[in-house]
């Protein structure tokens, strides 16, 4: 049992949320005491090189309340001060805007 798998928990529930160029992971893992916590991934194929680029919050349960308010807060002020289309994708269903980056612009 090395370092790797001391950082990598015991994943309990995942929920994958697929939002046009970008991808959301929500998992809930298991600390080795058996304490749940969320880290939040989000995943981006980076332009130049086709790479997937993450980026990964931890959210603890004592923190769940203010993170939720605070989320809650902003959202709220965005739609107050702006208009928000929320685009809703269906699974396999890709974004318009990639398949501009596909076309293969030979001179």
């Amino acid at each position: 049992m090395g370092d790797f798998e001391n950082k990598e928990r015991e994943e309990v529930f995942s929920k994958k949320v697929r939002a046009g160029k970008r991808t959301y992971f929500f998992d809930v893992k298991a600390t080795r005491s058996n304490d749940y916590y969320v880290t939040i991934t989000e995943s981006k194929k980076r332009f130049e090189d086709g790479q997937f680029i993450k980026h990964k919050i931890f959210l603890y349960k004592e923190d769940f309340e203010k993170f939720a308010e605070g989320l809650t807060e902003v959202v709220d002020y965005i739609k107050a001060n702006q208009e928000v289309v929320e685009k809703r994708y269906e699974p396999n269903q890709e974004d318009p805007a990639e398949y501009a980056q596909k076309d293969d612009y030979s001179f």
